[in-house]
């Protein structure tokens, strides 16, 4: 860090924000705190639940946690320095700490791309090779995938901050968003940012685009399986399994590929941190809600763990 510091003369960033007016601020504060808090208390809710439900201990479930437990971190990264600033009169970050945010802002948003993309790959196997389910996607298999995700995109992460924060930062130090990401920082850099684009350009295909392709190929393949059943009840169950992830493939890629995979000379500022509130506040907060009432296990073992809990019984 302290090297690449040495290319700046900007100590700290200045955030604009959500909005300029008091009034505004405050009930934009009251609202994403009710929307952290539901995050963070959804998901752990899911995770409780997964691990004290032995019906739940399957890949499909293994990988929700990790989807649950990731979008708790995903979200505190950024939100709570957001609140800070609605509240507060000092709406600054040094520049080691935006540095800290925007390297793992970026990785669990990564981490959330390929994880997305593993769990169509689960759902594919589920359901066109039944028979081999288990041998296919045992539990080495499946931890396996989950260190790829995370390992992966923390790598990308650190290739993508490292360029971005050793370009040199002379005199701008107003950034146009709620918190430190990469296309809002390099608009401040005092050099040519090109080369630094492309590489942004050809990770956001590497790591949003090729697990967005696994998601498509999946589902068409599950989506033929289906139309090949006899069963009305199977194609139902077959689909509905689907249902809960195919919806936040929808919220959260629609979201990312709309922000990284557009020339930033296209990328409209106000409409920017617009849809980078979808990503980084909304899905994360939908996401254990989708999964709870879309998912009959999730919902059947919910009711279960409360009828234990008011019978007593362990």
């Amino acid at each position: 860090m302290d090297m690449i510091k040495t290319n700046s003369t900007v100590a700290e960033f200045v955030f604009l924000g959500l909005s300029m007016q008091p009034e505004v601020l405050l009930i934009l504060f009251i609202i994403f705190l009710f929307f952290y808090l539901l995050t963070v208390a959804g998901n752990i809710i899911i995770i409780t639940i997964i691990h004290i439900e032995p019906r739940l201990q399957t890949p499909m479930y293994f990988f929700l946690t990790n989807l649950s437990f990731l979008d708790i971190c995903y979200t505190s990264t950024n939100v709570p320095q957001m609140l800070s600033n609605m509240v507060g009169k000092k709406k600054t970050i040094p520049f080691s700490s935006c540095a800290a945010q925007m390297y793992f802002s970026l990785s669990f948003g990564m981490t959330e791309c390929i994880l997305l993309g593993v769990m169509a790959y689960d759902r594919y196997v589920a359901i066109c090779h039944p028979l081999h389910y288990t041998v296919i996607m045992d539990r080495n298999i499946c931890v396996q995938l989950a260190a790829i995700s995370w390992s992966s995109s923390f790598l990308s992460s650190m290739i993508i901050n490292v360029l971005t924060l050793s370009l040199p930062y002379c005199g701008p130090n107003v950034l146009n968003h709620f918190f430190c990401e990469v296309p809002s920082v390099l608009r401040l850099a005092c050099t040519d940012t090109s080369f630094t684009e492309m590489v942004v350009f050809i990770f956001s295909i590497i790591i949003v685009f090729i697990p967005f392709l696994l998601i498509v190929v999946s589902y068409a393949q599950i989506l033929l399986s289906v139309l090949r059943m006899q069963s009305a009840s199977g194609r139902h169950k077959a689909l509905s399994t689907c249902a809960s992830h195919l919806t936040v493939v929808a919220l959260f890629y629609g979201t990312a590929i709309f922000m990284y995979m557009r020339p930033q000379s296209k990328s409209s500022r106000a409409g920017g941190k617009i849809i980078a509130v979808f990503y980084t506040v909304i899905t994360p907060m939908l996401n254990p809600l989708i999964y709870s009432l879309r998912n009959q296990d999730v919902k059947g073992a919910l009711r279960r763990a409360i009828e234990r809990q008011k019978t007593g019984k362990p």
